[in-house]
């Protein structure tokens, strides 16, 4: 069982991954490339990462137990 530390800190890097990448996808297939595309990308990270860093954290959980009854 990890620790409470170890699931914030995996919770932390992998919903700054997630958020990275999901935000610069999205706002290049909605904007394009443009003079602002980096100033656009910004500003959707630091909106996604803590919803993502929250949602991550309580649904790990769930994700795993669900995983776990699907390979046994």
């Amino acid at each position: 069982m990890p620790t409470l530390t170890h699931r914030i800190i995996f919770t932390l890097l992998l919903s700054f991954f997630l958020s990275v990448l999901m935000t610069l996808w999205v706002t290049y297939i909605n904007l394009g490339v443009s003079s602002h595309f980096l100033l656009d990308w910004g500003k959707a990270f630091i909106l996604a990462w803590p919803a993502a860093a929250v949602i991550s954290f309580f649904s790990a959980p769930i994700a795993q137990k669900l995983t776990t009854k699907l390979i046994s």
